[in-house]
């Protein structure tokens, strides 16, 4: 299933937004926290970053095809309980390797309930201060997430939170 996800294109024409000015046309999403301090956090919280950790600690399941972040990786990530299950497509756009900042965006692939992209970065700022930014743009792409209507942004709001806790330590 994996394999096939690689040839995929994405379901935006926006690829690499969220590295910058967010387009118009989507609901637009940014949260930052505070997530610690000094340099050793910041390269625990990246560490676990790049291994899905995030991803895993809200709560999915994750099946990538690589087991730390990768430009090109795909994955299907399932939320949900027991046999009520979504599997969303994504593909990693880029990866921040910095000094001071590390993270990664995946864009959603045919499948995924809504079209777009969703960045996770974390910064180590001068003054020692780590935070953790979550930064989305994204629409309905699915009958089921049309539906949802503001039912679908709230429980991405709701999902978002959970990333942030995630990697609060």
């Amino acid at each position: 299933m994996l394999d096939g996800l690689r040839a995929a294109a994405f379901t935006y024409g926006e690829v690499g937004r969220t590295r910058g000015e967010l387009p118009a046309g989507y609901h637009h999403l940014r949260r930052r926290a505070v997530i610690g301090r000094g340099r050793d956090r910041f390269e625990e919280a990246a560490v676990a970053l790049l291994a899905w950790g995030v991803q895993h600690r809200a709560g999915l399941r994750v099946q990538a095809s690589s087991e730390t972040v990768a430009e090109g990786a795909v994955a299907l990530v399932h939320l949900g309980v027991g046999p009520v299950r979504i599997a969303a497509p994504v593909r990693v756009v880029y990866v921040v390797d910095e000094s001071a900042r590390r993270g990664f965006a995946y864009g959603t692939l045919p499948g995924h309930p809504v079209a777009g992209e969703e960045a996770f970065v974390v910064d180590l700022a001068l003054d020692g201060t780590v935070t953790f930014t979550v930064t989305a743009f994204s629409r309905p792409a699915s009958l089921l997430a049309r539906l949802a209507g503001p039912a679908g942004r709230a429980a991405q709001s709701w999902m978002t939170r959970r990333y942030l806790r995630a990697l609060g330590g």
